[in-house]
């Protein structure tokens, strides 16, 4: 028997004013590691003497990693309390950054940065699962916009701050002035700001209540529905997030500063874009926000790569970008509010389904390039965004509109 009192949970969440910014800054803290990574790969590459492209598979690892260990929080989500397993998820990161500190070798680099993963896929879903557990209805959108907004700034942020700290003394430095501490910072408030009210079973849990959550979500279909369309939606953000400064570079002839300013401003209208999600679902609906913007960024997707000035084409970026953070806040409270008693395992599932959209979009973008160069690519991962329109509207249901998912 599951003991809840929602209204009680409610109250202490809403008094708490630290939840919600606890939140968005544990989110926030996610990000330098992986943008490190992406902006020190050569540097790192030489100092461990191997090839940069043997050095960006310590990126395939977390990712991997990141998918393998987000299954297995869909079984760990029912054991544990959301918020244990956050910190835990954090600590993770704090260990992974020190590794890479510390390594002295690429096998100990792979491997620490491989940790790094694990956390990845231990903080995101249980983020969203807090906000479904401790939230008002009426308040989720919002919040979760804000939490994704918060993924993209670190992503803002962090490149032009650790470039500066690098300046100094290395990319090891920026990890032992900055990244370590934000790490730590971020597992000190999820222990003080974050209430420990849990609605997890009482009794003890059996090997028939893991296989009851797994088979909850699964057998829903509108919940299925919403993990095939956030692989296609998550996918066609690869032309923006992948490919895009390429892009800018090759076909413009763009400066690799400018192509790094150009990311960074994308990167801002998608936070944007995330923040301003909850206006959109509040009057429409999460169901028919996320078909809508997930449409609307598949087709600026495929217009920006058939542009033929380069400002016009930065603009239709910023303006897929802004869209794709609409979606991705859109998608993600949808996601949620599939199968309510079971969000940790709906979001844990959910995050590996995002992670093997990231890869599927690499693939597909690599793979058109090749045979038919940026407007195929443009136009091949435009169109799984607007695959992943379809999906949403058509199959997937909003329980907090329509009362039962299909």
């Amino acid at each position: 028997m599951i003991v809840t009192n929602h209204s009680t949970l409610e109250e202490k969440s809403s008094r708490s004013r630290m939840f919600l910014p606890t939140l968005v800054f544990c989110t926030f803290s996610t990000g330098p590691l992986a943008v490190l990574v992406g902006l020190f790969l050569y540097p790192m590459a030489k100092d461990f003497g191997v090839e940069v492209g043997i050095m960006g598979q310590i990126s395939t690892f977390s990712s991997a990693t990141a998918v393998a260990i987000a299954l297995l929080m869909g079984l760990l989500s029912v054991r544990f309390k959301h918020k244990s397993l956050l910190i835990t998820g954090l600590v993770f990161f704090g260990v992974s950054a020190a590794g890479c500190f510390l390594s002295a070798n690429f096998n100990l680099m792979l491997l620490s940065y491989s940790i790094s993963g694990i956390g990845l896929a231990m903080v995101t879903p249980m983020t969203s699962a807090l906000i479904g557990e401790l939230y008002p209805l009426e308040k989720r959108a919002k919040a979760i916009g804000w939490i994704v907004g918060a993924g993209a700034l670190s992503y803002v942020i962090s490149p032009p701050l650790l470039g500066v700290l690098a300046g100094y003394g290395g990319w090891r430095l920026t990890l032992l002035w900055f990244i370590i501490p934000i790490s730590l910072t971020g597992i000190v408030l999820a222990v003080a700001g974050i209430p420990s009210a849990s609605t997890h079973q009482k009794q003890e849990v059996t090997k028939r209540n893991y296989l009851e959550s797994f088979k909850k979500v699964l057998s829903c279909k509108s919940a299925l529905a919403c993990l095939a369309g956030d692989i296609l939606r998550t996918a066609s953000f690869s032309a923006v997030l992948f490919y895009g400064s390429a892009f800018f570079m090759q076909r413009f002839g763009a400066s690799t500063d400018l192509a790094s300013i150009i990311l960074l401003s994308a990167a801002s209208f998608y936070t944007l874009g995330s923040l301003a999600s909850s206006t959109l679902v509040n009057k429409i609906g999460r169901k028919t926000s996320a078909a809508l913007t997930a449409f609307t960024a598949g087709i600026f997707t495929i217009s920006f790569v058939y542009a033929t000035d380069l400002w016009l084409s930065v603009l239709l970026n910023f303006i897929a970008a802004w869209f794709f953070g609409m979606v991705t806040a859109a998608a993600n409270g949808l996601a949620l509010e599939q199968v309510p008693e079971c969000r940790g395992t709906m979001m844990s599932i959910d995050t590996a389904f995002v992670n093997a959209g990231y890869s599927v979009g690499a693939a597909i973008g690599g793979v058109t390039l090749i045979l038919y160069g940026y407007q195929g690519l443009g136009t091949a991962l435009g169109a799984t965004g607007i695959a992943a329109a379809f999906i949403f509207y058509l199959l997937t249901s909003d329980p907090t509109r329509t009362q039962k998912p299909k």
